[in-house]
């Protein structure tokens, strides 16, 4: 039944089908990642089943979406064949059925049953999404009504079990949302959008009787009185006037039973002492809020986060992303040049205080002026993260663009690697990007960064400094190539060594091949790779050493 499936998924995106049928729709996405593994001891690049004996692995996934007779239809069928996407380390293969709903509006009221992505407010008590890369995918697996009260307010209620790859957790999610939007004066241009919210998580047996027996070895004064139901709420509220915006979210969470990743406690049976991972029950805040304001050609945002004990998940065995229920806003610029983005930082649940603040400039078209400064801390203090980020863009006509700029960091590796007595990183990253285009089908794309890290005792910090270069040409709207080297010009404390124990000086270059026509993207390129941490919203996963081909295909129908 499975081959069946797959057949006519696989049979279904080759016909490209865009169906019409009494008045009914169908379309589709397709998604496949297909990776060939060439061991590299030198680079870590070994030691798994994929570099071992396996050599190849991919992951795959098809959308079909189907609209008629007033309902919307959904399946996708997810594949997965020799993939270290869960586990780097490890090595995973199983396909079926990864999502399906079926979604009817009547009259007010709009329903979901099956699998569905929602949030509420900025996701801080509750956030259902996916994101393949870290991955997550915590959809939740029930039903969900929309009730629209009137054109400005709406009331949403859900109920279900977050999904678990091809099944589900046990423990159920609940929640309740209303939505809303208020003008008190069309003259004034002066609006708000309040909102409600709140979640309920209730464990299920196997998952408390696992916590308890888990207890037995807690002395006295380490115990705390598990709970089933934990409690979440929320109020958000967007204040617009004019060209400010500002908003402002308060949540609260009751006693739960969370993991204290840096607990300390002694063992009752033995005496050791045992550090990390620890379970305790604490009451969670979160008070978030964002700024901003634009004007003639300038911008200004400003935001704040306050985190305390909001750790929320299905079940409080889960670590790393997985059973994630919510999702709290991250304070760290994002990065897409390959130096500026090594070190991002992940959001700490069990504690930090946190500011940034971005400002924009154009004084004309031709040139753009951006900073950014991050500031993130312990809630004693203790630091965990700062950088600070400059940018000019120089565009004096459509076929000639530059940018240039710094950043500046220090980042906490200890605590967001959960490597022990390590120095705090510090970084110096000045980078360059350059593009110019020669016709009106060819252009050439150059970008250069090049990072300096501290040192401490005369050792660089972890890997030590990094040259990284970049050479984009596309030879039309449809086809190009790009070639880049990353090299670890002087190696610190974590670089690869010889047999003789000498840090070596290694490049990691990579080369692909890029062809796009209408909705379908498709690559193949050489890589090798450095391993280092993959973050998307503040939210990260560790990205190991690869050596070998890596494609991809997207397409749309």
């Amino acid at each position: 039944m499975k081959r069946a499936i797959l057949f006519l998924l696989v049979l279904s995106c080759s016909m490209g089908i865009t169906a019409q049928n009494d008045g009914g729709r169908l379309s589709g996405k397709l998604h496949i990642n297909a990776n060939v593994f060439l061991r590299d001891s030198l680079i870590g690049a070994s030691n798994t089943p994929q570099f071992d004996h396996q050599f190849f692995g991919s992951e795959s996934w098809m959308n079909l979406n189907y609209s008629n007779w007033g309902f919307d239809f959904g399946i996708r069928f997810d594949f997965f064949q020799n993939s270290n996407l869960r586990n780097p380390r490890a090595s995973y293969s199983g396909e079926g059925i990864g999502l399906w709903y079926v979604r009817k509006k009547i009259d007010n009221l709009d329903f979901t049953v099956g699998y569905f992505y929602d949030q509420i407010g900025s996701g801080i008590i509750y956030r259902s999404y996916e994101e393949r890369g870290l991955p997550i995918d915590n959809a939740l697996y029930g039903i969900r009504g929309i009730y629209s009260i009137n054109e400005d307010w709406s009331l949403k209620a859900f109920s279900g079990k977050q999904k678990q790859l091809f099944t589900s957790y046990e423990s159920l999610i609940s929640g309740v949302n209303l939505d809303g939007f208020y003008m008190p004066n069309e003259e004034k241009n002066l609006t708000f959008a309040p909102g409600l919210g709140f979640v309920k998580r209730t464990l299920d047996d196997n998952s408390m009787n696992a916590l308890v027996a888990s207890l037995g070895d807690y002395l006295p004064e380490d115990l705390f009185i598990p709970t089933y139901n934990a409690y979440a709420f929320t109020f958000y509220n967007t204040l617009t006037a004019g060209k400010f915006n500002w908003y402002v979210e308060g949540a609260y969470k009751t006693q739960d039973n969370i993991v204290d990743l840096e607990g300390e406690r002694v063992s009752k049976f033995t005496g050791d002492t045992i550090v990390g991972s620890q379970f305790v029950g604490e009451e969670g805040t979160v008070f978030y809020s964002s700024i901003s304001y634009a004007n003639k050609g300038w911008g200004l945002s400003l935001e704040g986060k306050r985190t305390e004990n909001f750790g929320f998940r299905t079940r409080p065995q889960e670590t790393l992303n997985n059973g994630l229920v919510n999702f709290l806003p991250p304070m760290a610029r994002t990065h897409t040049y390959r130096l500026l983005a090594r070190y991002a930082p992940a959001t700490q649940d069990k504690g930090e205080l946190a500011l940034k603040a971005d400002i924009r400039y154009a004084p004309s078209r031709k040139m753009l002026f951006n900073a950014s400064y991050s500031h993130i801390v312990t809630l004693d203090n203790a630091p965990l993260y700062d950088e600070f980020y400059f940018e000019y863009t120089y565009k004096p006509k459509r076929t000639f663009k530059l940018t240039t700029g710094l950043q500046m960091q220090t980042y906490n590796q200890e605590v967001f690697e959960f490597k022990p007595g390590v120095p705090i990183v510090e970084t110096f990253t000045p980078f360059v990007d350059v593009f110019y285009k020669l016709s009106k089908k060819r252009s050439v794309r150059f970008e250069g960064q090049y990072m300096i890290t501290g040192e401490d005792k005369g050792v660089k910090h972890d890997f030590g400094d990094w040259i990284y270069g970049g050479l984009e040409y596309n030879f039309s709207n449809k086809f190009s190539i790009s070639l880049t080297d990353m090299f670890n010009v002087a190696p610190g404390k974590n670089s690869p060594t010889d047999d003789s124990g000498e840090k070596l000086a290694i490049h990691y270059p990579r080369f692909d091949v890029f062809y796009i026509k209408g909705p379908t993207r498709v690559s193949i390129g050489y890589v090798k790779q450095v391993q280092g941490i993959v973050c998307s919203g503040g939210v990260c996963r560790l990205e190991p050493a690869f050596s070998g081909v890596r494609a991809n295909l997207t397409t749309s129908f």
